[in-house]
Parts: C-alpha cells; sequence; structure tokens
C-alpha cells in the first residue's frame, strides 16, 4: 500500500486518519483504543464526564492499546473545567491533546512545557495562523459538513487549500469525510491526513449506546437538522423529539444548571441533552452527526472500517 505517512511530534500512525473526539460519552477508552489498534489515531472525548472519569479513560486506553498506537483526548476551551482536564491530561501523560471552541496561549504553552503536541480545531486561515503562531503542533481544520457544533458556514474542501497554503504545520481535514476517496481527495489538496467522527459512531467499539448507533444507521437525508444550541453556535444534529421541543427558539426549563460553559443562553440545557443520548434516550436529547449520517447502513468493527476506507483509498489514487 503507498500510503502517505502523517507526522505529529512523535507519532506516526500506520494509517493518516485521526477519530474525532465526540462527546458525551461517544468516544471514550472503547472507540479511541479500537482506532489506535487499528492504525489511525484515537481520541477520548472530555466533555460531559469529570476529571477522574477522563483520567479513568486514558488509563483503561493505553492499557489496550498495543504496540505503538496513539491516544489523544479532546478538551473544549469553551467550558469551565477546560484547564483542570487540560493538566490532568498531561498528567496523565497523553500523546496529544486537541482543542477546538476557541483557544487561548497557554494551552500551547502548557503543552510545549509537557512536551506533549497541542492541535487545535480551526475553520479559518486565519485561525490556523494565529494557531500555529502560538505552538500548535498542527490544525484539524474542520468544515461545514462536521457533525455537533459548527465554527463555519463554508464547506471543508473550499477552506482547505487556504489552510494549507496558511501554515507549514500538518494540517488535518475534517467535516464530511466519509469513503477513502474524501481521503484521497483531501490528501491531493495538501493536507497530511483526515479526521472522521460520524463513520467511527456507527461501530462495533464506539462507546455509545446502541440506540445512538441505531440512530445513525436508519438516519435519512431529510432528518438532518441545524439548530442553535446554547453555546451560539448552530450544531447539527439527528432530528427526534427533542429538536421538535427546541425548534424556533423555544426554551425548554433546565432542571440543574451545571454551569459548564463559560458562555450559554440558558435556553435549554446542552450539556443535559447530550448525557440523555448517551445514556439511551435518543428521542429526547441531542444527537449530533455529520452531514452524511445517512449514507451509513450499518454497524462494522473499526478495523473493518479503517480497512475498507484505505481499500477506497489505493483504488482511487
Amino acid at each position: 500500500m503507498n500510503i502517505p505517512q502523517l507526522k505529529i511530534g512523535h507519532m506516526i500512525p500506520k494509517f493518516p486518519i485521526l477519530q474525532g473526539g465526540m462527546g458525551v460519552g461517544i468516544s471514550l477508552s472503547g472507540l479511541a483504543s479500537a482506532v489506535a489498534n487499528a492504525g489511525g489515531i484515537g481520541i477520548i472525548s472530555g466533555t460531559g464526564i469529570s476529571i477522574d472519569e477522563m483520567r479513568s479513560h486514558i488509563r483503561k486506553a493505553k492499557e489496550s492499546v498495543k504496540g505503538s498506537g496513539y491516544i489523544g483526548v479532546n478538551v473544549l476551551f469553551a467550558m469551565n473545567d477546560f484547564a483542570e482536564k487540560m493538566k490532568a491530561a498531561i498528567e496523565e501523560k497523553v500523546d496529544f491533546i486537541i482543542s477546538g471552541a476557541g483557544i487561548s496561549r497557554d494551552m500551547y504553552a502548557w503543552g510545549k512545557e509537557s512536551g506533549i503536541p497541542v492541535l487545535s480545531i480551526v475553520s479559518s486561515a486565519k485561525l490556523a495562523r494565529l494557531s500555529e503562531r502560538l505552538g500548535a503542533s498542527a490544525v484539524v481544520v474542520e468544515g461545514f459538513e462536521a457533525g455537533g457544533h459548527l465554527g463555519t458556514e463554508r464547506p471543508l474542501f473550499d477552506i482547505l487549500p487556504e489552510v494549507v497554503e496558511a501554515v507549514k504545520i500538518p494540517v488535518i481535514a475534517a467535516g464530511g469525510i466519509m469513503t477513502g476517496e474524501d481521503v484521497a481527495r483531501a490528501l491531493r489538496m495538501g493536507a497530511s491526513g483526515v479526521q472522521m467522527g460520524t463513520r467511527f459512531v456507527a461501530s462495533d467499539e464506539c462507546d455509545a449506546p446502541l440506540s445512538f448507533k441505531e440512530k445513525y444507521v436508519h438516519a435519512e437525508q431529510e432528518d438532518i437538522r441545524l439548530v442553535k444550541t446554547t453555546v451560539g453556535l448552530q450544531g447539527r444534529a439527528i432530528k427526534n423529539q427533542f429538536i421538535d421541543l427546541i425548534s424556533d427558539n423555544k426554551k425548554v426549563k433546565i432542571k440543574k444548571c451545571l454551569d459548564c460553559l463559560k458562555n450559554c443562553s440558558y435556553r435549554f440545557c446542552t450539556l443535559d441533552s447530550l448525557i440523555t443520548s448517551m445514556n439511551g434516550d435518543c428521542e429526547n436529547g441531542l444527537v449530533f452527526a455529520g452531514s452524511r449520517v445517512h449514507e451509513i447502513k450499518e454497524i462494522l468493527p473499526v478495523k473493518t472500517i479503517i480497512n475498507n476506507i484505505m481499500s477506497e483509498y489505493i483504488a482511487c489514487i
């Protein structure tokens, strides 16, 4: 197989594929270690879990990884516990830390001090340049096709060439990456690798409940919705009773505010709605998904998903 090599700091995975960090409770030690063992890079989402739970998942994933697999943690800058989570991840000696929903000078300084690569999720060349200047080891450029919160209305393949031209650090393409053909296109445009979230949800090893995975498999194109969450950004999710409940800026009573966000509209509780889905009630909580979720027709082992993608990649280069 003639596969381009992705290198970020000390990490040189077999395949240039990062698994997206998906919260709440969707990508934990189960999914992250499976991706790492299959030759990709695994990511544990630190969102919506306690610091102790996050530490436990990091340790469990590292124990499960055979050979030279890599495990990182996604911590969101928009969350109030961002600094504590990042410092805990550093103490657990993760292979890297990735952050979205904002950037700070501190996060890169902490990474540099500890020798742990810090990656930024960006949606423009301007943010990519700023991240590189502050010390990011790589950037993940996420287009409008992504699941969850969206930082742009522009498609990935419109933004990608601009970001590649703007920085010298590795650029990872994300948002709507589903097939080997997508991987080939991203690499042809100068990306060093890709990040995939949605496709890995419908995997045997994903930490999401079966009801969540089935929402993906049964989704039709017309079921995909954009909703404004309390973070102040649009989020892409699969239609259900909860989406109907919050449509047209309607409010939902918050049972107990967890004070999790630095800025919140308090229209409903985004974290609580994600926890509801994680607990298996996928009608009354948010089910985030990418724009191409309707293309997924079956739940497969992570290794099969990665092997299929790389076979498709080889077939079209």
